[in-house]
């Protein structure tokens, strides 16, 4: 497969964001756009997952700490398979499986319930050392955003995976720099983020999170590490494939009119 293949999977998959939160009413668009290229990647690509059997033993395992993502990680499952793609509709209905923040009991993939920012990178360090112990050849991959570094377990447990060398994680931060009330320098820096994983012990490699060449040399990286856990902060852009979302934090938890919507979808290379 080659980079074009993974370009139009990132479409598709924004496409079904933008329908997703339109059909719901509310929702946040803005950083799921900014992370479809790496979930892209980890879902088609680099995790050793099977929807057919999603609970075996040797799995590779993703916690969305950023959860109010989830219209990108159920875009991504359904895609994969976990579930009808018609289930999408129903992201934040009453009743439905797909609701606001990801919960572990109620949808097939999801590894862990998040939405309490820093809660689920936490986990993650927890679930790579249980895998250590058992000498469980599965990976842990999990995705923050830059705006959760402002919440102090976050280093609690980066001091942890550490310590115990937990070379079988790979933490992905989504860096577009905003978060719901503005730039995330205004409300509380969190640069040099870079800087302060290496400090932490961390294998640190700095990309571009919308290029997939770099996306898979970082994760081909990530893994060759064997003593260290591993993380990859990936400067993005909030919004991204949509011009009018792009790089506004507005679009951080608003979904669009159906003007905006289907403008949207337009602009995605999509049908409405």
């Amino acid at each position: 497969m080659d980079k074009k293949y993974f370009e139009q999977a990132a479409a598709g998959l924004r496409v079904d964001v933008i329908k997703e939160v339109f059909k719901a009413g509310s929702g946040h668009p803005g950083g799921s756009l900014s992370a479809t290229d790496i979930m892209t990647a980890l879902y088609f690509k680099e995790m050793n997952i099977d929807p057919e059997k999603p609970d075996m033993p040797e799995r590779d395992k993703f916690v969305l700490s950023k959860g109010h993502a989830a219209p990108i990680l159920y875009a991504a499952l359904a895609n994969k398979g976990f579930f009808p793609k018609e289930e999408l509709a129903s992201l934040r209905k009453l009743g439905s499986t797909l609701q606001g923040h990801p919960n572990m009991h109620k949808v097939p993939g999801v590894e862990m319930s998040t939405g309490s920012l820093g809660q689920g990178f936490s986990v993650s360090v927890g679930m790579a050392l249980a895998n250590k112990m058992d000498k469980n050849p599965g990976r842990v991959y999990v995705l923050l955003g830059d705006g959760e570094l402002q919440e102090g377990i976050v280093w609690e447990a980066a001091m942890a995976a550490a310590h115990y060398g937990l070379s079988n994680m790979c933490a992905i931060v989504d860096n577009n720099g905003l978060q719901i009330d503005g730039n995330n320098d205004d409300v509380m820096r969190v640069q040099p983020i870079d800087e302060k994983f290496k400090a932490f012990g961390w294998n640190v490699q700095v990309i571009d999170g919308h290029d997939f060449d770099q996306i898979f040399q970082a994760l081909e990286n990530a893994r060759a590490e064997k003593d260290r856990p591993s993380i990859i902060v990936a400067k993005t852009i909030k919004g991204k494939g949509v011009s009018f979302m792009e790089d506004k934090a507005g679009w951080h938890g608003r979904a669009p009119s159906e003007e905006e919507a289907q403008k949207a979808v337009k602009e995605l290379g999509g049908e409405w």
